[in-house]
Parts: structure tokens; sequence; C-alpha cells
């Protein structure tokens, strides 16, 4: 009783006077809980329409208290933090048991300031465990350390010792997993940068692997074993062996479930992103398709990586032909509030793919203020070659081509035409970019065919025979195929039968 009886006493004699959290149950919200609920319904909310709502009007007194009002509530939502709900299997699985550390090591540090030391070393010890059962090497140094530091104070040389041992050992193996992770994001950042970078890193990787194979055989830990099979992944990728993404990704299913790999450390959302991804890369759509939609549940509409999964998810479904599907995915995304919050790249990416989507529908399918819209994005979104759009430059150049064919507007026809010849001859050198060249190949028959789809289909035979034999290159080398090259080239001529530009 004693522990405990001086735990009341610190909380006791050291509470604020001001409550630090919201009553958010209340049954008569204030003003703080008010705004905290205006702010959560709207992130757009400016500052006068909150005044507005929670004064009546704006004066300069509301503005005023409004402003102090802001600095109450942001301080109090900070303090809510501490007691978050993170039992979402949705979530990352790791998070919990992190942050489970983290708020162990916080109280005991507040304790050993007040003088609590056997409540302190309980906690740690208590910490310790956690963290060696969820190999959370840094946390379990930090209270090794603090045990050491509290032993020391204590004068128990004994434990002191021990304690010091310990923490020896775990400094080496944290060492190892240092190493492992600066290879892992050095790796990470080569992948994000320029196509010729990329191509440069696969012969490379041998070595790489090397060195984290060695790093693991050291410090024998999940995550020494992380960048071992990340890499492995990214090796694939690079080398475009999308089967062997697909066994790996198996194999590491099948040790979880085995108990050989960690389960509060390995985010199994992670390995059934990397199999659809892998599935679409691959061509095996319809398998693809049904393991997307199996595993879609698995993520939190929150979650960073929710977006990247329904873009994945969503070309699968255009490579399915499942055009119907990929536009209810769309609407899908829509309605996820966080759209909006996703980085210009990332929602260029999204207004390219909804024009895909929606172009491939039937027309009743799209109202005609949409169609309208589509008509302007065609207009304005001129290809610059730059990195952001590395990988699209192609989609938006056919895509503005596909638009124009079906409004049958000969004079863009050819200018998108020529814009494609260009880009072929200054981007499409590399053998990894067959594929692309194939396609431009094909659609630079279009004036020499005088845009008969009959007369056409005759004379693209060998080239479209070629391009259904042309594999998937790399992720070093590819650009995307929002929709599949060879139905670009069906759909061309479906357009084509309905009129020829003029």
């Amino acid at each position: 009783m004693k522990e405990i009886a001086n735990l009341a006493r610190i909380v006791t004699l050291r509470r604020l006077k001001n409550e630090p959290l919201l009553d958010l149950n209340g049954k008569q919200p204030g003003k703080e809980v008010q705004l905290a609920t205006l702010l959560a319904a709207d992130v757009n909310v400016t500052a006068l329409g909150l005044v507005k709502q929670l004064y009546g009007k704006h004066t300069s007194a509301n503005q005023t208290a409004f402003l102090r009002l802001r600095v109450r509530v942001q301080d109090k939502l900070l303090n809510h933090l501490f007691f978050l709900d993170h039992s979402d299997t949705r979530l990352f699985v790791a998070r919990r048991y992190e942050l489970e550390c983290l708020d162990l090591l916080h109280k005991v540090t507040i304790l050993y300031l007040e003088g609590e030391y056997v409540l302190s070393e309980r906690l740690l010890r208590r910490c310790l465990r956690a963290a060696e059962k969820g190999e959370f090497i840094n946390y379990a140094e930090q209270a090794c350390h603090r045990l050491c530091t509290l032993y020391a104070g204590q004068r128990q040389q004994h434990k002191y010792t021990a304690a010091t041992k310990k923490l020896h050992k775990l400094r080496q193996i944290l060492a190892y997993e240092h190493e492992s992770e600066e290879l892992a994001t050095q790796i990470s950042l080569t992948m994000r940068r320029p196509v010729a970078v990329r191509q440069a890193l696969l012969p490379k990787m041998a070595a790489h692997l090397e060195k984290a194979q060695l790093l693991h055989q050291k410090a024998k830990t999940f995550t020494t074993f992380l960048t071992l099979y990340r890499l492995r992944l990214v090796q694939a990728g690079l080398a475009g062996d999308y089967n062997e993404i697909i066994r790996s990704t198996t194999a590491a299913t099948q040790m979880l479930r085995k108990g050989k790999l960690n389960e509060r450390r390995f985010d199994q959302r992670f390995n059934q992103f990397m199999s659809v991804y892998a599935h679409l890369r691959g061509r095996q759509y319809t398998a693809g398709l049904k393991l997307a939609e199996e595993y879609a549940a698995n993520l939190h509409p929150t979650s960073n990586n929710w977006f990247y999964y329904y873009e994945h998810y969503i070309l699968l479904a255009l490579h399915a032909g499942e055009y119907d599907k990929a536009l209810l995915l769309l609407h899908t995304v829509h309605k996820n509030p966080s759209l909006s919050k996703q980085r210009p790249a990332a929602q260029e990416r999204w207004g390219l793919l909804q024009a895909y989507v929606e172009f491939v529908q039937p027309p009743d399918k799209i109202p005609l203020r949409r169609r309208n819209q589509l008509a302007i994005f065609a207009a304005l979104t001129v290809p610059e070659y730059a990195r952001d759009k590395r990988g699209y430059n192609v989609a938006i150049l056919v895509f503005q081509l596909l638009h124009y064919l079906r409004q049958r507007s000969l004079e863009p026809v050819l200018t998108r035409l020529e814009r494609l010849r260009k880009y072929q001859q200054r981007h499409l050198r590399d053998a990894a970019t067959l594929r692309s060249r194939l396609l431009l190949r094909l659609l630079l028959l279009l004036p020499e065919g005088e845009f008969d789809p009959t007369a056409l289909a005759k004379r693209g035979q060998n080239l479209l025979a070629q391009l259904s034999q042309a594999p998937m290159v790399g992720e070093a080398d590819a650009e995307i195929e929002i929709i599949p090259y060879e139905q670009v080239w069906t759909l061309v001529l479906d357009i084509l039968r309905s009129g020829a530009p003029e």
C-alpha cells in the first residue's frame, strides 16, 4: 500500500488547478467542447465562421475571446493524445505496443523525479519486459539505462552489475539496428529519385542485401529482419520479378502464422499491399482483384496508406476490365474526408486516375457537368517532364489523345500525336520502355491510316502482337499503365468506329 499511497500523495499535491482535459461526454458542452466539435466536423472552417457560430456575431471582443479559447482547446486536445484508443486492428499493429513502452517511460520519469524509487523500478522492469517482447530494442535500452541509474543511486551493486551487462549487450544490438535502418532508409530515398538513379540501384542490390543479411545474423532482431525482407522485395521489384514478391509475401504470412515472426511488430497490411501490387504488375488481375477486395477491410480510412492501396485496387479493376467496379471504388475514395489532405502530387495522380475511370464509362453514367470538367482537364493537363510526374507522362498524353479522338477534333489530335512522337524520341530509348514505345508506334499509325479503324486494326497487328508479348518491366523503369496498353489500342479503334476526327 505504501507505493500507491505515495502515488496518491504525488497526484493530489501536484495536480493542476484547471482541468487538463475536455469533458467530451458532458451533457451540456461548454465553449471549449463546442469549438472542438466544430473543428472536427469541418477541417476547412474559418476563424470568422467559428466566431459567429460560438458567439453569435463577429466583434473585436469576441475575436479576442476566441483566440484565448483556441489556445486553451489546443492545449487540452494535446493532453488527450495520452488517452487515445489504439486497439483498432486496422491501425499499425506495433503502435499500441510501442506507445505502451513510451507511456511507462514517461510515468517513470515523473516518479523518479518525485523520489518514488520502488514504483519506478517496478514500472521500469515492466517496460523492459514489454520492450523485449515487442523487440523494441531502443526502449529496452532506455529502460535498462534508467535501471542502472536507479541501482547506482540506491547502491545496489549486484543489480547494477547485472543491469550494466545487459545494457552493453542491448547497445551493441542497437548499433546493428541503426546501421540496418540507415541502409533501408537510403535505399528507400533512392527509390523516390528519377528513373536513371533507380536503374543504377539494381546492380548494387546484391551487395546491399549481403550487408543486411550480415547485420541480421549479428542482431537477430525484428528490425534487422524487416530491413532484409524489404530489401528483397525492392530487388525483386526493380528486376520486374513480381512472382518472387508474391512468393515472399506468402512465405512471410506463413511465418507469422507459425509464430516465427513477432506478431507485435510485423505489419500484415504492408505484406498484403505488396501482394496486391505484385499481382497488378505481374498481370494476375483476377486473383489480385479478389485479394484486394479481401484485404481492403484491414486498412483504416485515416491511415497514410489507405489511398495508396485504393489507387492500386482501382488499377486492378481497370486492368481486369471491371469498369463498374472501378467507378464504385472511386466513389468510395471521394467519400473519404482525408482526400483533401493528400499531397499535391498525390492529388494530381487521383485526378488523372479519376479521368480514366470516368472516360471508360458509358456517357450516361457521367453527369454532363463532369463531362465538361473532363474536357477542361484534358485541355489544361499539359505534361511537364518533371520528377513528380515521372511514370505518368505517357498516361497524360494518351488521355488527352483519347479525349480529342472522342470529340472528333482533328487539330488537337494531331498536336497530341506530335507530342507523343517527340516524347518517344527524347524519353523512350531504353529497352525497358519497350511497351510504351510500341503503344506510341501504334498511335502514330492513326494519321497514316487516315483514322480508318479497319485499316488500322490490320496495320497494327504486328505491333499489337509485340506489345502483348512484351514483358512488364521493373519498378526502376516503368511508365504507369492506368489502362493496359492493349486495352488502350482497342479503345482507340472503338472510338474511331463512331467517326474519324475532322
